[in-house]
C-alpha cells in the first residue's frame, strides 16, 4: 500500500476527457482519468480478467465519473471503484489524488472502507 505522496504526471499530460497510463515511483500501475477538470486515479487492470483500465472508455453519466473496460464491458465508479455493471465482481482499487501548484498529480493508495 502507498503510504506517501508519490509524483506521477503534470497536470498538463491529462486533457479532459482523457485516461493514463502511469506507474508510481513504487510500482504501483495507475490509471489517471480527467472528467470536467477533476482528476481521479484508479489501479490500471480490471478485476474482472486484468485488462489495462487505461484502454478503456471514460462515459459520461451526470455527477458521475464512470469508466468502462474496452474488454467485456466492465463499469466502475472512478471515485470510489464500485461496480456499476459486470460481469466485474470485486471493486477496482482507488487512489486518492491532488494537485500541487497545478502542475504535479500525487497518488496514494486510497484506504479502504470498513
Amino acid at each position: 500500500m502507498v503510504e506517501r505522496w508519490e509524483p506521477v504526471a503534470t497536470a498538463g499530460d491529462l486533457a479532459e476527457g482523457e485516461l493514463k497510463a502511469v506507474e508510481t515511483p513504487s510500482g504501483a500501475r495507475v490509471c489517471l482519468v480527467n472528467q470536467r477538470g477533476v482528476i481521479y486515479a484508479v489501479a490500471n487492470n480490471c478485476t474482472h480478467q486484468d485488462f489495462p483500465m487505461s484502454e478503456g472508455v471514460l462515459l459520461p453519466r451526470e455527477g458521475r465519473c464512470v469508466i468502462e473496460c474496452a474488454w467485456h464491458g466492465a463499469q466502475f465508479d472512478c471515485a470510489s471503484g464500485a461496480v456499476l455493471k459486470h460481469p466485474a465482481e470485486d471493486p477496482i482499487a482507488t487512489f486518492d489524488v491532488k494537485t500541487e501548484n497545478g502542475r504535479v498529480v500525487g497518488a496514494r493508495r486510497a484506504a479502504v472502507a470498513p
